[in-house]
């Protein structure tokens, strides 16, 4: 006889997968986005700056994307000016109030072919989308 117990790798791998399944929990829901003006804004800002600006997008390259969403008004907005001349009348403003958020966009750049796509995607920012 011998006096050494035999433990069979299965029966391992079973007892440690029961217990690694007892420690996990449930992943909590992710957190729905804020529709409140600022988070809205904000959401369209980092989208315009990556995809318009960072990304080297020739359309925008005359342009600088000023954003004011620390504003007093309750109207956080990002501005489009001239490249050269920051200081100049804006040719773009997108601004977000109230909760939830109703956005607001105007300026000539909408009217230039350019400004269709910066509607849709003015508009998918704002929903919670991302991506160029």
């Amino acid at each position: 006889m011998r006096g050494t117990a035999f433990i069979r790798f299965p029966a391992i791998a079973g007892v440690v997968a029961t217990l690694a399944a007892g420690c996990q929990s449930a992943s909590p829901p992710a957190p729905a986005q804020s529709t409140a003006a600022l988070p809205t804004m904000e959401r369209v800002a980092l989208g315009a700056n990556a995809c318009w600006f960072k990304s080297g997008d020739a359309a925008f390259k005359p342009y600088r994307l000023a954003p004011e969403l620390n504003s007093f008004s309750g109207r956080p907005r990002i501005l489009l000016v001239k490249r050269n001349s920051p200081e100049s009348r804006p040719l773009a403003v997108v601004q977000a109030e109230g909760h939830p958020a109703r956005l607001q966009a105007f300026g000539p750049l909408f009217n230039e072919p350019v400004g269709t796509r910066m509607a849709t995607d003015v508009k998918r920012w704002a929903a919670g989308g991302t991506g160029c």
